[in-house]
């Protein structure tokens, strides 16, 4: 029943393992460069395919990093502590910065990359330099994976099921689960930080990050949803968040609320 459980967790966890873009155009939308930040164990590049070369399309300038790679050599981010992590990204933002001579971005985070589009501008008391955050499913509060985490609890083997994603290359994995060291450090007081304005998009589908609504930040100055109030039909899953038409004129909508035109709803990916 132990290895049973573990492994499920572990499985489950993958579906944070997000497909990403690489780019950024010379003029931008709005003013702000747009940083967009990939989930566990995706690459940038990977995570934004379909996404960047829309934003760009609609004409923000848009920077991608893969961060949390535990060796330069690993094919994957995000899985480093989320702290080492978030100080790779705001190194990452203020090059952008001195680069383009803008004092504030707008980020754009799918699950670890929403977290961390969360947990900067409070925990690392960045907001000054952050205009605008548009988070998809970030485990704001901790998500127990479809249960699992909760069954885990239940049956006293948190501390094994952490052990063993600590171990397995994943120092970022419990601190995501409820309780975990970065939610309790996110979740300490407002996450809102005044100054930015924030939008949260979930899916009533999701099976990673659950309950889905967990995602939310219910603080003044917060905007969340579900992509099934605007799209009730579709049946977009975690990760395929990235990939669906309608959340990409969502997005697009949040990045510019005086200029958002009509959502196109599509039938996002279910996983």
């Amino acid at each position: 029943m132990r290895k049973v459980a573990i492994a499920a967790v572990l499985a489950l966890l993958a579906g944070l393992f997000l497909p990403g873009s690489a780019g950024a155009d010379a003029g931008c939308r709005g003013g702000d460069p747009v940083i967009l930040l990939h989930g566990l164990g995706a690459t940038g590049p990977e995570n934004f395919s379909y996404l960047d070369p829309v934003l760009r399309q609609a004409g923000y300038c848009t920077f991608v990093t893969t961060y949390g790679q535990a060796t330069p050599a690993a094919p994957v981010g995000g899985t480093t502590a989320i702290e080492r992590s978030s100080r790779e990204i705001v190194a990452f933002i203020d090059r952008v910065r001195q680069a383009t001579g803008a004092d504030k971005v707008d980020l754009v985070g799918h699950s670890e990359g929403a977290f961390q589009s969360l947990y900067i501008p409070k925990v690392l008391a960045y907001s000054a330099h952050v205009r605008r955050v548009v988070a998809l499913a970030p485990p704001t509060h901790g998500t127990n994976v479809s249960g699992l985490v909760t069954l885990a609890d239940l049956l006293g083997l948190r501390p094994v099921v952490d052990q063993v994603l600590a171990n397995s290359g994943c120092q970022s994995c419990p601190q995501m689960l409820p309780g975990g060291s970065a939610v309790r450090d996110l979740t300490d007081g407002p996450i809102a930080q005044p100054g930015v304005d924030y939008t949260i998009i979930a899916t009533r589908a999701d099976t990673v990050v659950t309950p889905p609504e967990t995602s939310f930040v219910p603080e003044p100055g917060v905007r969340n949803a579900f992509v099934q109030d605007t799209c009730p039909l579709d049946p977009v899953g975690h990760a395929g968040l990235a990939f669906d038409g309608g959340v990409a004129d969502m997005i697009v909508n949040a990045l510019d609320p005086a200029g958002a035109g009509p959502v196109h709803c599509t039938a996002g990916p279910p996983q």
